[in-house]
């Protein structure tokens, strides 16, 4: 078995609780993918509190044959990106990754070079970020796994200050229809713990939770669910111990076409003027 990467552990749960869900905003997106495999997405969203519209252009190759991908992005923000990664190319298990973007208007640049490496049982990455605002910085982290058992760690080192800046752990257990997980994050004040239930073909459940010992000593606590109603509509709901509830519905209403509605409803404050909604329209040809 190869275990997921560190950012990966815990996330059956996350997604359940928190995609899907296209809460406070308006979004289309538009993909298309030519003969020789360029894909185009176009995307924009809109927030329904400030009205301000983000909007993107992304194209991505993909050389299979070469394991490689070249994604080049441009944002209404006038931040121009481009990506490039190597899968396998050197050898199997092994990913070369160079993400780099500039802000033309001021010269602003970031810069990334990362590498990955997964094999039966470890799953370890490793990165650099040359133009960090606090000087250069070194990312790794690592997972082992055997017999559905994880345990990873995860870190950050500033290389300027000689400092490390960033520490988490994580550990867990995964098999086919179940998945637990702890966490202890932000140079270990934020704890949280997790698991994720595929009950069967249409239902699946889980909870999360979490203590900031830096803020409060209550814990927050949240629970979610998702029913697939057919193969091309699924519900999902969620509730938290503040009283928050969140809903979504995703439908597919053609091949190519999706349609999610999402809305958060605070049930302790239901007649005030507090409560979101959005939706996403995403097309693909």
């Amino acid at each position: 078995m190869i275990p997921p990467h560190f950012g990966d552990v815990g996330k059956p749960v996350n997604d359940l609780l928190n995609k899907d869900y296209p809460i406070g905003s308006a979004k289309l997106e538009v993909n298309t993918t030519t003969p020789n495999g360029i894909k185009f997405t176009v995307s924009g969203t809109k927030d329904n509190k400030s009205g301000h519209i983000h909007s993107e252009l992304k194209t991505k190759y993909t050389d299979k044959a070469r394991g490689l991908t070249v994604t080049e992005h441009w944002n209404a923000t006038n931040v121009l990106g481009a990506q490039i990664e190597l899968q396998d190319t050197i050898t199997k298990g092994l990913k070369l990754d160079l993400l780099a973007s500039i802000l033309p208007a001021t010269g602003k640049k970031h810069a990334k070079a990362g590498l990955e490496f997964k094999q039966a049982n470890v799953f370890t990455r490793g990165s650099v970020d040359l133009f960090a605002k606090d000087g250069p910085t070194v990312h790794s982290d690592v997972v082992v796994g055997n017999d559905g058992f994880l345990v990873g760690g995860d870190i950050a080192y500033n290389v300027n200050e000689a400092t490390i800046s960033r520490y988490n752990v994580a550990a867990g257990y995964i098999a086919p229809d179940y998945s637990v997980g702890v966490h202890a994050t932000q140079k270990f004040s934020v704890f949280s713990a997790s698991y994720f239930h595929k009950v069967n073909r249409e239902v699946e459940a889980g909870a999360k939770a979490t203590w900031n010992k830096a803020a409060s000593d209550a814990v927050a606590i949240e629970v979610g669910t998702k029913y697939n109603i057919d193969s091309s509509a699924f519900v999902k709901a969620k509730i938290d111990n503040a009283g928050r509830l969140g809903l979504g519905y995703t439908q597919v209403l053609r091949p190519g076409v999706k349609l999610a509605l999402g809305g958060s409803f605070d049930t302790a404050r239901l007649n005030e003027n507090v409560h979101r909604v959005g939706l996403s329209l995403t097309f693909d040809s």
